[in-house]
């Protein structure tokens, strides 16, 4: 497979993992993430099941996920987007990359800002 093929399908894989747990589905991570799965977000837990536990009691569980964009190269597939944690209107703004080794997410990095007051961002944050 052409490394744009490549790239196309970890894109297609993430997306449909993204839209599974946006919708509430966290299971879903046990497809996705391999089992030796390494986190680089401090203070997340690396292993698949160490990971899966920790997220399913964090405030993206219950958040509202409104997807950006999305950028895929070769096995790194990237995602821009608002997560708005109940109680929460403004929201944080999430950038995660994902590296993938034969159809599963095998590592993690994330990049996590608050959405200031819209008087602070003119050009807005997304």
């Amino acid at each position: 497979m052409s490394e744009n093929g490549i790239a196309q399908r970890n894109k297609e894989i993430v997306l449909r993992g993204f839209s599974e747990f946006a919708a509430g589905n966290v299971e879903i991570l046990r497809d996705l993430l391999r089992e030796d799965f390494v986190e680089h977000s401090p203070g997340n837990p690396s292993g698949r099941d160490a990971f899966i536990e920790f997220i399913a009691s964090a405030p993206v569980a219950g958040a509202k996920l409104d997807l950006k964009r999305v950028i895929a190269e070769d096995d790194h597939v990237m995602l821009h987007y608002h997560l708005v944690p109940p109680g929460d209107e403004r929201g944080i703004a999430v950038v995660d990359i994902w590296r993938m080794v034969d159809g599963q997410i095998v590592e993690h990095w994330d990049v996590v800002q608050p959405v200031p007051d819209p008087g602070e961002i003119p050009n807005g944050m997304f």
